[in-house]
């Protein structure tokens, strides 16, 4: 995808929120690399948290970011399979206002060059609550690389064309 170098970027602030119940901030490889990957772009990484996968931690966790008007976009990585604990998914469909399917078709798609059709139980994911963008990732550092250099990093790139996330901020919370 066409980044124009002669636009002017414009970081943007994003918090990331691991899943886990077994994770802690010295061992979350996955919550670790996408911070990276966050600034080495260029975008300001507002707060790193870690929830266990309990639907109501959440979905609070979520508001309050989703709250916070220094927050434009939480990724998530972590709780997206298909076990009894794996409810990330379903803590989004509590504050999503709109879907966005077409980030977890994509990703679903690349993700089977990596890994083949073990990406069916993938469900990674993505929504808009209140202006804020909300993409879930799976909780591998191989989903978390697929996801932001593959799809992230371009669409968050406000210099992207022929369109991207960030150009479209302004007009999320119309009404």
């Amino acid at each position: 995808m066409p980044v124009d170098t002669s636009r002017t970027f414009t970081p943007i602030n994003i918090a990331v929120l691991t899943i886990s119940d077994t994770r802690t901030l010295d061992d979350d490889t996955s919550g670790a690399l996408l911070a990276g990957r966050v600034t080495g772009a260029g975008h300001n990484l507002i707060e790193r948290a870690i929830e266990k996968d309990v639907v109501d931690r959440i979905v609070s966790r979520l508001n309050d970011w989703i709250d916070d008007r220094r927050v434009d976009c939480v990724i998530t990585t972590g709780g997206t399979g298909l076990t009894g604990r794996d409810v990330t998914p379903e803590a989004l469909e509590r504050v999503r206002e709109k879907d966005i399917p077409g980030f977890g078709e994509l990703f679903r798609w690349l993700s089977f060059k990596t890994i083949g059709t073990s990406t069916v139980q993938s469900r990674a994911m993505a929504v808009l609550s209140r202006g804020t963008y909300i993409f879930a990732l799976p909780g591998s550092n191989g989903a978390v690389k697929d996801g932001w250099d593959q799809i992230l990093a371009e669409q968050l790139d406000s210099r992207n064309r022929p369109c991207n996330f960030v150009e479209l901020m302004p007009r999320l919370r119309e009404v």
